[in-house]
């Protein structure tokens, strides 16, 4: 089947005929042996474009628990007090991969289709990345710029894959697979040609990003076309194999090394939760933390918090870059992460895959035009808002339909116009499940089997699910007969 042809079964005519349009600006090839997709760099952006529209930069980090933004003062200085802070920001799919994809289309997984972090159901190559915020933003007439790490399996099978820029960069400062578990002596495609880097410290992998970053602002405010650029840093996610320099694991700067030393992670009822027998199977069938895994959760929070101080130093080098070049006041910066980290609690000793709010809450700071200064916005928003709300800023129009809507107008009279958000994992060993995030509940079905639900408001830490509580039979009933017409939404219907 071609590729017009499949785009065509899964978005209809339109899309079809937009793909061929489109193809000036990425071609997908089918290679004769293997079908191994080949995307071509994109040519420059649209000639016509509109000198009111801001320039967007978002730096996203990875696997980030909230409680953790104690580590980047200037950040929270930077975008919190100079901008808007959202307490109720959650991501729907709490997986790196299936999170950037929404990230990047505005769409639920069940829609865009990246379900996990490695083929065949997910990765790199399940993103139809020509369809996607990148491209969208091109074709307004943005330069486009992206700095970090990538979808899981980017430029890991071969084939000069490492040095291929998927479609809608301009400029493009890509981590292969592989480099993005290093934290030095790693290589970065920088627009198509491989560049290594060693073990001094200005190689640290935080900075060069951060120089990165600060070299595309400094170039690209010289013309008047508004630019779009993504810093997606690999911290503080765990490292892959033995540190470098230091028993750190995330490894942190050598200069923040010991920053933090001794500090310990917040004392909560749910770390190592003593009665789980309201919880799923996967769940109550988990023994207590041992005390070898309470120590590795106490090593890597410290090493998470030293690691993020040098991205704090970028987001400062980033701003400091916009300030400099006269662009910060027409700028809108975003600060996020793809989901959260689980440490410890309900028993579960890392990760993310869950309902929890460890897990699907994450930092979301935004200042710039639209968005007033020092504000502590309440409101709940998905990371599914993120693409639809740049994509109002940039005045661009998607060639799919996004699932999620624009944070703009911030106003506090529509606080409260988000009811809730969907929660999907799938293709996971256990656990798998879907689910809604309203302002006081978690809902969540798993396989038809297991069913949990927390009250917020009376119960933070989620220690006791109220699903077979009958003062909650009405709320229950609501949450599952809404979750039920969400499974499948599509555009509109999801809002």
């Amino acid at each position: 089947m071609s590729v017009f042809a499949a785009i065509w079964r899964r978005h209809g005519t339109a899309a079809a005929a937009a793909a061929v349009i489109a193809v000036g600006l990425s071609l997908v090839v089918l290679l004769a042996g293997g079908g191994e997709r080949v995307r071509t760099t994109p040519v420059e952006p649209a000639a016509r474009y509109s000198q009111d529209a801001p320039n967007v930069v978002v730096v996203m980090t990875d696997d980030q628990a909230l409680d953790t933004m104690r580590a980047m003062p200037h950040t929270r200085h930077l975008l919190g007090r100079k901008g808007v802070t959202f307490r109720n920001a959650v991501v729907s799919f709490p997986l790196c991969c299936p999170s950037r994809a929404t990230f990047l289309t505005g769409q639920y997984a069940h829609n865009h289709r990246v379900l996990d972090n490695s083929a065949p159901r997910g990765g790199y190559e399940r993103l139809e990345a020509e369809h996607t915020l990148p491209v969208w933003l091109s074709r307004s007439g943005y330069r486009t710029g992206f700095v970090g790490k990538f979808l899981n399996g980017y430029g890991e099978s071969g084939g000069g894959r490492d040095r291929e820029v998927p479609p809608g960069w301009s400029d493009w400062y890509g981590l292969p697979s592989a480099a993005k578990r290093r934290p030095f002596n790693f290589q970065l495609n920088e627009n198509g040609k491989l560049v290594d880097y060693g073990d001094s410290e200005r190689d640290y992998k935080t900075q060069v990003l951060a120089d990165k970053a600060t070299s595309f602002i400094d170039e690209r405010a010289r013309s008047k076309r508004p630019f779009f650029l993504w810093v997606s840093t690999s911290a503080p996610h765990v490292d892959y194999g033995p540190a470098e320099k230091s028993a750190r694991n995330p490894e942190p700067a050598p200069r923040d090394h010991g920053r933090f030393e001794g500090r310990e992670p917040p004392r909560r009822k749910s770390v190592d939760e003593k009665d789980v027998s309201d919880k799923p199977r996967f769940i109550r069938s988990r023994s207590r933390l041992r005390t070898a895994q309470r120590e590795e959760i106490e090593k890597v929070y410290v090493s998470q918090l030293e690691s993020l101080i040098a991205v704090d130093r970028l987001v400062k080098q980033v701003v400091g870059a916009l300030r400099r070049q006269g662009e910060l006041e027409r700028t809108v910066v975003m600060f996020t992460s793809d989901n959260g980290f689980l440490r410890g609690q309900h028993r579960l000793d890392s990760g993310k895959a869950s309902p929890y709010e460890e897990a699907i809450r994450v930092p979301l700071l935004v200042r710039g035009p639209g968005f007033p200064e020092g504000e502590r916005a309440g409101r709940l928003v998905g990371n599914v808002d993120l693409a639809p709300t740049i994509l109002d800023l940039a005045d661009a129009k998607p060639d799919l339909a996004v699932d999620g809507r624009s944070m703009l107008p911030f106003e506090r009279e529509i606080d409260d116009r988000r009811g809730e958000v969907l929660l999907e994992v799938y293709e996971r060993d256990h656990g798998r499940f879907v689910g809604l995030r309203t302002r006081r509940y978690v809902y969540a079905e798993y396989d038809g089997r297991d069913t949990e639900m927390y009250d917020l408001k009376r119960d933070p830490e989620q220690l006791e699910s109220v699903h077979a509580d009958a003062r909650y039979a009405d709320v229950r009933a609501r949450l599952a007969d809404r979750l039920s017409q969400l499974r499948r939404c599509a555009g509109e219907a999801c809002r």
